[in-house]
């Protein structure tokens, strides 16, 4: 079938309008409008209609499929440059050893658990011989080690508990969770495309001394752009086009991920005098296009032609390794620091929640889901991520607020020497909850 321009005019007014429409449904049931925007991709895609008499609203031939994918590609890397331009350097830089402990339990234990259960659903321990089932599984386990904020915000803040050392503890390690769990799927994204662990080293840190060299420019360059001229659009696009460059440069260049190379990008422009109005930009410039694109192709693009009872029982296990990992390794570290019982584990119920960097790790790493001649012998996680984010996001409030209702009174404004995070920090996160639908 030809390529027709206007066949992507409709496509695109067709997504638009059944995200916002199925967001707003899913914001309404307390659920993160992600899940409403993905529901809307399989609803109007071909893929959940398979079989069926009804295929879906629309039929997108492979090279509109194309043209969606780069806007959904853009549309995550605009999620990664805003979370990166709310990430406040200063606070993480304060947020001491505690929290930073914590995000390091909270990243590693999934990761290490993750291809475990991976590689048991792909036939057993041994298959880790073979080179692309041990990737795939260690993507997996990348996937598990997102962590979203956004729900656990507002859940403390209608208990009254934002400002305790619970909340400044949370918001502090899940900036520094999202950091490392970038980090960690760059490097497997780039060592399972070339297959050098020496190479990937120099790749990676080679691309870390350009960020900080280039980034410091840049740095500077936008200081003064924002002196001269102070809320304007050409801040913004000045802003856009860096992140954009460092994307590029990431991927093409280093063979890092581009979407740690959009984070890197916001991070060298953050805590900046027009950092935030930029940040409003950008979101508006996102959400109006393209971050829509993203959610809604993961769905239009679902593939279920392998699904299977097997294809639930993984994302049973998924879930539960998810769910738990985050739980007991961040409540064993957040006891170490000596926090008590209570706090401990309220920290841990705090991190369990998943949101879009969860979806944007998926949609990062899916080259290395391992096939053979054209069939899937590996695990696609897509289903089971998105039943993680959705059981994680009714499950985080409600164990919070079993563990948090007996909460004495006078631990509030109390944090530890080792975790300090402003209230401002706190109530401006919403890079997993970014927009209100």
């Amino acid at each position: 079938m030809e390529f027709q321009v206007t066949h992507i005019l409709l496509d695109c007014g067709l997504i638009l309008l059944t995200t916002k429409a199925l967001g707003m449904l899913t914001r309404k049931l307390g659920l993160p409008q992600v899940v409403g925007m993905i529901l809307a991709g399989l609803l109007i895609g071909p893929a959940f209609f398979s079989g069926c008499s009804f295929s879906g609203l629309i039929h997108p031939t492979q090279m509109e499929m194309n043209v969606l994918q780069s806007f959904s590609q853009i549309g995550v890397v605009f999620i990664l440059f805003s979370s990166g331009l709310e990430t406040d350097i200063k606070e993480m830089k304060r947020s001491g050893l505690a929290a930073t402990s914590i995000a390091m339990a909270g990243v590693f234990i999934p990761i290490l658990l993750g291809p475990v259960v991976a590689l048991l659903f792909m036939g057993g321990l041994d298959c880790a011989k073979n080179t692309d089932l041990l990737m795939n599984a260690i993507f997996v386990g990348c996937i598990l080690s997102a962590t979203s904020v956004g729900i656990t915000v507002e859940t403390l803040r209608e208990l009254g508990k934002l400002n305790t050392k619970i909340g400044t503890t949370i918001l502090s390690a899940a900036i520094i969770d999202d950091i490392i769990g970038i980090l960690a799927l760059s490097i497997v994204t780039s060592l399972g495309g070339q297959g050098s662990l020496a190479s990937t080293a120099i790749r990676t840190v080679g691309f870390f001394l350009f960020t900080a060299i280039i980034g410091w420019i840049l740095r500077r360059a936008f200081r003064m752009l924002v002196r001269i001229y102070p809320h304007k659009r050409r801040t913004s696009i000045f802003a856009l086009s860096t992140c954009f460059l460092f994307a590029y440069c990431a991927e093409e260049v280093f063979g890092i991920a581009a979407i740690t190379g959009a984070y890197m990008a916001g991070l060298m422009l953050s805590g900046l005098g027009d950092t935030k109005f930029v940040d409003r930009k950008v979101i508006v410039s996102g959400y109006m296009l393209f971050t829509p694109m993203f959610f809604a192709y993961i769905g239009i693009s679902a593939e279920f032609s392998h699904f299977s009872s097997g294809v639930l029982l993984f994302a049973a296990a998924f879930v539960i390794v998810g769910i738990l990992g985050k739980i007991l390794g961040c409540t064993a570290i957040a006891k170490c620091f000596r926090y008590n019982n209570q706090d401990s584990l309220s920290i841990g119920c705090g991190m369990i929640a998943r949101g879009e960097v969860a979806l944007a790790v998926y949609a990062a790493g899916q080259s290395l889901i391992a096939y053979e001649n054209g069939s899937l012998i590996g695990i696609d996680p897509l289903v089971a991520t998105i039943c993680l984010i959705v059981i994680s996001s009714i499950l985080c409030p409600v164990l919070l607020k079993l563990v948090v209702k007996n909460h004495s009174a006078d631990d509030v404004h109390h944090t530890p020497r080792d975790v300090s995070i402003s209230s401002e920090a706190i109530e401006n996160v919403h890079h997993n909850n970014p927009i209100e639908a």
